[in-house]
């Protein structure tokens, strides 16, 4: 334990004056069995300290074979480690300048312990979480509506939100949220993705239910189409339908549903493109427009991000493309889509890279940074920057 004459005759030897220094003067000391092992240092920004001063917290996610990430209530951060050139010491108990008063006119000696040490931290950065395995687990047992009599229901393969939790690299809301983008709903406790074919059968019950009461798309009352429907199917499912094609409001204490028009014409036409590897526009579009209940309109910008119009083959083509089964990583992705046409239009590329794009960075930056533009003619296209195997 060194005195304070010791501290003195030390600063005597270094050249300093005492009188530059803290009054307050910390001598440290390694504790028993010290290592670098012992702990491991975080670099949180305001929000995430915030969050963790209110008393929240952050769960690291991810299975052996990925990389670990962390989630806080609704962010996904990815975990790298950084080095640092300075040690970094653990000292309970040491205040730094700002907690010192100096009040004290004489230097004083104050004896603190290294619990601990690194040469390297946690550094977050935040990112998009990875929700394709969501949708991957939920479809390893779709619901395809309640059992038929003497059939028993397939109980592997469900998953509870907690199971989701421990499986996905995603926060608790993003969850939340992409479950509702995928029209996926909880049976009996678990979360199930409906099967397509048996959502299409739900939208049509509702579709024609609405025709044959004659009512008004933006006006589907929710109680009757229950007591209309029951008969043919569970009043869990068609409210569920309802919640996906349809905004909920409350009228004079009656709930309503208004269908959304293009949320149905596009699932009207995935129905549609499912089936065929291409399809001709022209013969596609009048089928489409045959297919939707009638007063409402198909277009094509009602497909954007999930079916991919080709201009330039004779006659025109339409086909199935859905951002939702491209590659997650920015690199594969740009790969993947130019194995699938060798030039783009900003106008075609953009609704299949959108999701990729940071807070802070457009679909313009990404093109730049990730593919070579060219007029073609006289329309900007972009193709890879690299030769691509296909």
């Amino acid at each position: 334990m060194r005195t304070l004459e010791e501290v003195q005759a030390t600063l005597q030897i270094a050249k300093l004056k005492e009188e530059d220094l803290q009054t307050t003067i910390h001598c440290l000391t390694f504790g028993e069995n010290v290592s670098s092992a012992d702990y491991c240092l975080m670099e949180l920004d305001d929000t995430l300290c915030k969050h963790i001063e209110a008393g929240d917290s952050l769960v690291i996610r991810g299975d052996k074979d990925e990389h670990a990430v962390l989630c806080s209530g609704d962010k996904t951060y990815d975990l790298k480690i950084a080095d640092t050139s300075n040690l970094l010491l653990f000292v309970p108990g040491c205040r730094t300048p700002d907690q010192l008063t100096n009040s004290q006119e004489s230097s004083q000696v104050v004896h603190a312990q290294i619990w601990g040490f690194c040469n390297s931290y946690w550094e977050l950065r935040k990112r998009r979480p990875k929700l394709k395995k969501l949708t991957k687990l939920l479809m390893e047992n779709p619901y395809e509506g309640p059992a038929l009599g003497g059939q028993e229901e397939n109980t592997e393969n469900r998953y509870t939100m907690q199971d989701l939790l421990e499986r996905i690299q995603a926060s608790e809301e993003e969850i939340k949220t992409h479950l509702d983008i995928i029209h996926a709903c909880q049976v009996e406790g678990y979360w199930r993705m409906l099967d397509f074919d048996y959502e299409m059968k739900l939208l049509g019950h509702v579709t024609q239910l609405v025709d044959s009461e004659s009512w008004s798309f933006d006006k589907v009352p929710l109680q009757t189409s229950l007591e209309e429907l029951a008969p043919l199917e569970p009043k869990q499912m068609i409210e569920h339908c309802l919640n996906c094609y349809g905004k909920r409001y409350t009228e004079n204490d009656e709930v309503f549903y208004a269908l959304h028009e293009d949320k149905v014409c596009r699932g009207i036409a995935l129905m549609l493109l499912q089936n065929a590897v291409k399809f001709n526009l022209r013969e596609f579009q009048e089928v489409w427009q045959q297919s939707v209940p009638d007063g409402m309109s198909t277009r094509l910008d009602q497909l954007k991000s999930v079916a991919l119009v080709d201009r330039m083959s004779h006659p025109e083509t339409i086909c199935l493309l859905r951002v939702e089964d491209l590659p997650e990583d920015t690199l594969e992705r740009f790969n993947h889509l130019f194995t699938l046409r060798e030039k783009w239009t900003e106008e075609d590329i953009a609704p299949y890279i959108q999701d990729l794009c940071g807070e802070k960075q457009t679909i313009g930056a990404l093109l730049t940074k990730y593919a070579r533009s060219s007029m073609q003619n006289g329309i900007k296209a972009f193709n890879s920057r690299r030769p691509v195997a296909t």
